[in-house]
């Protein structure tokens, strides 16, 4: 018997959300347009959370089964390259499940390729306890208690273990028996189930950030905003969020100084409008500026490009502009320098309003016209359309910044928020091109067409980046017709591949 029902990837036997004719996928094509676009527990513009989250787990399961090392490198790439934390615990632990039941080894390695921040292993816990008990099978104890001890030192439990979680480092600790790697971890692991279990041991001599953290808290509360020495801070553990509550006053230019040294990227990439709110310096500005555009910093972050954006519209100052703009510029080092004649399309109908981050801070088409704009300064030559029920060619300025671009994209009306004539924007716009790239949803209006892509002859390679993961595709996947999911630098790195004749598809 054959892994999965092939046919399935092109078969045109439903319709998408508008009416238009769709085609429905194989399961680990289905499974990773999902897992890349999937924010567990968030409503989409057509599917509802709780046949969303449904469709994930039951794909999950069937491809963990059917084809366990494909199923391996996703997880581990959707955690570590896609960055995707709620869709890649969830897909860990319950694809964990059913290589259990069907006898298949190896998912306790998935499970602790998963968890990659200090507060992910109770986070898996309690993902499993809300939903399958407290019978936890052995492989995904021991995938979390490995997790644990790779994660779990003596700065992430100040900054995870709170009193507000549900599953706290000393729960992980009693329900999963991690072997500390050295005598000081010991120390820390019995430290963590005496403050989960409010027991008045001393605080072992060997965990001296703890101390320091410690001492700090002693000091009278009127003395606190005293203390702007960055080591002393730094010694302690001090983060900025830890700062402010330490403090319990605003923070000010003074406090933000004390601790920008320790902050880490995203932290401050987050923080540009709290900067100049409080009026920090410009000596300490031109330093956080010249971090954030760093190339090792950018890269070492793993910081999506979407989050410059973000971070481009919240800052009030202009001075962030530029170096914004450079990190971003490092951020897309990735993003293939396309040759020949490239023709990009951007959805901007009304369901690519829906929320692309999780803070509703980015909307799809925002995403979407980011990389849509990056594409454009790579290639050689590129004609970059947005698209509704109509459509437009936006003109290309030349010397013009990406993040400018995206603010003249914006402003200049190219967010239609209506319909979604694909297949009209195709035929219109299509003249001759090397390749196609459409931006989308993929939930194409009937057309009166059975492909959205007919009009470009077969020989023609047309890529489609699905943001949203909705099952029902507006073309087969299949010869020259490449479907994708999610916005990353491996995804996009794929172009090149495939037109050199890779058999690769995936960027795992």
């Amino acid at each position: 018997m054959a892994k999965f029902n092939l046919k399935r990837g092109n078969q045109q036997d439903v319709v998408t959300a508008e009416g238009a004719p769709g085609f429905t996928r194989e399961p680990r094509t289905e499974l990773f347009l999902l897992g890349v676009s999937n924010m567990v527990g968030e409503d989409t513009f057509y599917e509802g959370v709780a046949d969303r989250d449904a469709r994930f787990r039951e794909l999950v399961a069937a491809v963990a089964v059917a084809d366990p090392d494909w199923f391996a490198r996703f997880v581990r790439w959707l955690r570590t390259g896609a960055m995707l934390r709620s869709a890649s615990v969830v897909a860990a632990l319950e694809g964990a499940r059913a290589q259990v039941a069907a006898g298949i080894p190896g998912s306790r390695a998935v499970v602790d390729s998963a968890l990659q921040r200090a507060d992910e292993p109770g986070e898996a816990i309690a993902y499993w306890l809300g939903r399958h008990g407290r019978a936890m099978p052995k492989p995904v104890k021991r995938g979390i208690a490995d997790a644990a001890v790779r994660l779990y030192h003596e700065r992430s439990l100040l900054k995870y273990d709170a009193d507000g979680s549900a599953v706290r480092f000393g729960d992980v600790i009693d329900l999963t028996h991690p072997t500390a790697r050295d005598e000081r971890q010991g120390d820390l692991f019995r430290h963590a189930l005496d403050r989960r279990h409010k027991r008045d041991n001393p605080l072992p001599q060997s965990l001296t950030v703890l101390a320091a953290r410690a001492e700090l808290m002693a000091l009278p509360v009127e003395r606190r905003a005293e203390v702007t020495d960055p080591a002393v801070l730094g010694a302690a553990g001090m983060t900025w969020e830890a700062l402010a509550g330490w403090r319990q006053t605003a923070m000010d230019a003074a406090a933000w100084e004390a601790v920008i040294p320790n902050m880490g990227y995203l932290a401050l990439l987050r923080n540009l409008r709290n900067f100049d709110r409080a009026g920090v310096s410009d000596a300490v500005a031109e330093a956080v500026a010249a971090r954030l555009a760093d190339p090792d910093e950018v890269a070492r972050s793993r910081v999506l490009p979407m989050r410059y954006l973000s971070a481009y519209n919240a800052a009030p100052s202009l001075r962030w502009a530029y170096p914004l703009e450079k990190a971003l510029r490092q951020a897309l080092a990735n993003v293939p320098a396309l040759d020949a004649r490239t023709l990009i399309l951007i959805d901007t109908s009304g369901s690519m309003n829906s929320a692309f981050s999780r803070d509703g801070t980015l909307r799809c088409w925002d995403a979407a016209t980011v990389f849509g704009l990056a594409l454009d300064a790579r290639a050689r030559e590129a004609t970059v359309v947005s698209f509704s029920n109509a459509s437009a060619v936006f003109p290309a300025v030349a010397g013009e910044s990406v993040l400018a671009a995206v603010r003249r994209f914006k402003e200049g009306g190219f967010f239609y928020g209506r319909g979604t004539e694909t297949g009209k924007a195709v035929r219109e716009h299509y003249d001759r091109h090397d390749r196609v790239v459409i931006l989308t949803d993929e939930q194409a209006h009937w057309q009166g067409a059975h492909d959205v892509t007919a009009a470009v002859p077969a020989r023609v390679p047309v890529y489609t980046w699905n943001l949203a993961g909705y099952r029902v595709g507006h073309a087969p996947t299949a010869g020259n017709r490449h479907t994708f999911g999610g916005l990353s630098d491996a995804a996009f790195a794929m172009i090149p591949l495939i037109e050199a004749g890779s058999r690769g598809h995936w960027p795992f």
